[in-house]
């Protein structure tokens, strides 16, 4: 017997440099993934946030969860920087987690930098075209 198409969840079980960004997606490990990233200890998350303009916590559940492992969480907010909001900030800060918002090219970039550096950093990235 035959199944149908499964779709899964968009998940890479690694850590990885982002390789390129644009186009509405990103390269990395040798594949892409089109649309936004989450970068977490446990591996690359395709990550589609409610409202990418107006992130909310429950946007950053898998964060929270993993934040024993995580020290900075870098926001990359698409091609403009983008405050994030008082409530996010604070449930970052409560998880002893340093948030920094930045456009997604920059945050890509301190990412990379960061990852190579074995550092505990954690990357939320919205795509751009």
């Amino acid at each position: 017997m035959m199944a149908g198409i499964v779709i899964r969840e968009a998940h890479f079980p690694g850590r990885a440099p982002i390789e390129a960004y644009g186009n509405g997606g990103f390269r990395f490990a040798d594949m892409s993934h089109r649309g936004s990233l989450l970068c977490v200890p446990s591996g690359i998350y395709g990550w589609e946030p409610a409202n990418p303009a107006a992130l909310t916590v429950d946007d950053f559940a898998r964060v929270l969860a993993e934040a024993g492992d995580i020290q900075i969480l870098l926001v990359g907010t698409g091609t403009d920087l983008r405050p994030l909001p008082a409530a996010l900030r604070a449930a970052l800060r409560e998880v002893h987690i340093s948030a920094d918002p930045m456009s997604t090219g920059a945050a890509v970039r301190t990412y990379n930098v960061l990852l190579a550096e074995d550092r505990a950093v954690a990357a939320a990235l919205i795509a751009v075209d």
